[in-house]
């Protein structure tokens, strides 16, 4: 009995983690299976796509705005209030009846919005916004066509 009494005046020194483990495992499992379910909540929100190999036709009405928010139409540079007349004016020598708006991407919204009304005011059955923004190089091209045509005048 001697040797029962000694084993039980000894002290447990060890901590036993199989619990904690257990219930460590059970919330990863949890996590695992909800984790998904957090993802999908945009499923209702669709992204526009953008064709990378079609290309843009040039027999539409091409309106090119810049970053200072210059507005040009076919090449040729158009102040805001006189872009439905234009376009209007523009719009029987054309194929279809499409605008394309190409714009730099530091370009206003509210430039593009105005387009768009001059488009609709005058019209037109299809408004294509343009994929790639116009570059530095286009809208570079279309201050020195403007300087070109009006020394020229």
């Amino acid at each position: 009995m001697a040797a029962n009494s000694g084993k039980k005046n000894t002290m447990f020194t060890e901590i036993n983690i199989t619990p904690l483990t257990d219930i460590f495992l059970v919330l990863l499992i949890i996590m695992m299976v909800v984790a998904p379910t957090f993802q999908s909540m945009d499923n209702a929100i669709t992204m526009p796509e953008i064709n990378s190999g079609v290309a843009i036709e040039q027999q539409n009405a091409m309106v090119s705005v810049t970053r200072d928010g210059s507005i040009y139409l076919n090449g040729e540079r158009i102040q805001n209030e006189n872009l439905i007349d234009a376009l209007i004016k523009l719009k029987p020598s054309l194929e279809k009846q499409e605008v394309v708006v190409k714009a730099d991407e530091k370009t206003k919204s509210a430039v593009i919005l105005n387009i768009m009304n001059a488009a609709q005011a005058a019209e037109y059955k299809k408004l294509i916004v343009a994929g790639e923004p116009l570059n530095k190089k286009d809208q570079k091209k279309l201050q020195e066509n403007e300087l070109k045509n009006s020394t020229q005048s």
